[in-house]
């Protein structure tokens, strides 16, 4: 499926859901290299409470866990909010550049740093506008300053520690999330633009990327050495990665990126390795045509799990809680044209199941996260979009 697709009005949810199961349904089966790596056996069913936190959110793209236990929300038309543990919305966080609001582009994803506590310091990846209509995915730093009279807030000393080069004449793959590893260094992802997936194989640019930077943009210490790569690249190969998440006891970062007319990937992007788009991918051509030389190729990396039909993932959480009995170490991914929350089982870095959530709603899921009561918080992606926390039934 296209990693973007307009977003469904309130009322037309359903109609959503039903539109891209057909679309599902008639799509061509897929065939697996290797067995185990799609279509794994249904998990057990889980019975669950959703509960909606706040709404009217417009387009809302990334979440985050304030200390106190409220959220910081982006907004991809270029604002920050803070929605308190009632549901109330802040006002717009002030202090925030211009964004690139068009199509795929806008605020992005938002991370606290590991110092916030006693720095107040926030990163937050956006599509910046640049110079002749063209665009580019950029990282900032700034310290919130909290109102605790308003409940909302500032931004002060807002830097740019990364810019993608070159900018593309776009609105398409940004990526763009920010995981912080054990180290304290930035795993940044960024997509291909849509018309340059050739660049994604081009290890100088960052263009289709994993990315791993200092809290003050340059490359980060332990990055591969490889000639010809940018040192701030980790791996290459990736077509729009919109959702990454690091397993804390291991440090190892997952991630997943769209397809395009199939293909979607879970992978677990290590340094210096090629992840094969556009060369090999499990997916299709929006034509139907095959896309690079087909499904595998020497010296380039499988999956550890893809989707045919498309979910389009967005969103990706490693669950470590205790509320929900049996879920320690699952990983959960969010679907926008997909329409769930996918809950997959591991055993020894494998998907051996798959629970397919919130399917009965037609949400367009964009971002998932562990909140600090073990609660599960999703971010519906819609022009009046939704916050709810999922609890067990």
């Amino acid at each position: 499926m296209p990693s973007f697709s307009p977003s469904p009005s309130p009322l037309g949810k359903f109609a959503w859901a039903v539109a891209v199961t057909v679309a599902a349904a008639a799509s061509v089966a897929p065939t697996a290299a290797y067995a185990g790596i799609t279509d794994a056996p249904r998990a057990a069913k889980t019975s669950l409470s959703v509960e909606t936190i706040a709404s009217g959110l417009v387009n809302p793209w990334g979440l985050q866990f304030l200390p106190d236990g409220r959220m910081l929300v982006t907004e991809k038309p270029g604002r920050i909010r803070i929605i308190s543990t009632d549901g109330k919305k802040s006002a717009p966080v002030s202090g925030l550049p211009k964004v690139y609001a068009r199509g795929q582009g806008g605020l992005l994803d938002v991370r606290l740093a590991t110092d916030f506590a006693s720095s107040g310091t926030i990163f937050f990846s956006y599509s910046e506008p640049r110079r002749g209509g063209k665009a580019g995915t950029t990282v900032a730093r700034a310290k919130l300053v909290l109102d605790g009279s308003s409940g909302g807030g500032r931004l002060e000393n807002v830097t740019v520690i990364y810019r993608q080069t070159p900018a593309i004449r776009s609105s398409h793959h940004f990526g763009s999330r920010i995981v912080i590893d054990n180290e304290g260094m930035l795993f940044v992802t960024t997509g291909d633009r849509g018309s340059q997936s050739k660049k994604a194989q081009d290890p100088s640019v960052p263009i289709g990327k994993v990315l791993r930077i200092t809290p003050d943009g340059k490359p980060a210490p332990g990055n591969p050495t490889k000639p010809g790569w940018a040192p701030e690249v980790w791996s290459i190969g990736h077509r729009n990665l919109q959702g990454a998440v690091l397993d804390p006891a291991t440090g190892a970062l997952w991630t997943v990126e769209h397809g395009a007319r199939g293909g979607d990937e879970l992978n677990q992007p290590q340094a210096g390795k090629n992840y094969g788009w556009p060369v090999i991918s499990y997916g299709r051509h929006y034509s139907g045509g095959k896309i690079g030389v087909g499904r595998k190729k020497a010296g380039l990396e499988q999956p550890v799990y893809y989707w045919d039909p498309s979910i389009a993932t967005s969103g990706l959480e490693l669950y470590t809680g205790d509320l929900f009995a049996g879920w320690k170490g699952n990983l959960l991914v969010g679907g926008l044209a997909g329409a769930r929350l996918a809950r997959l089982i591991l055993e020894n870095g494998k998907v051996v199941a798959e629970e397919k959530l919130l399917t009965d709603r037609g949400d367009r899921i964009r971002d998932v996260r562990q909140g600090p009561d073990g609660a599960i918080y999703v971010l519906t992606d819609d022009r009046t979009g939704d916050l709810l926390r999922l609890t067990p039934k």
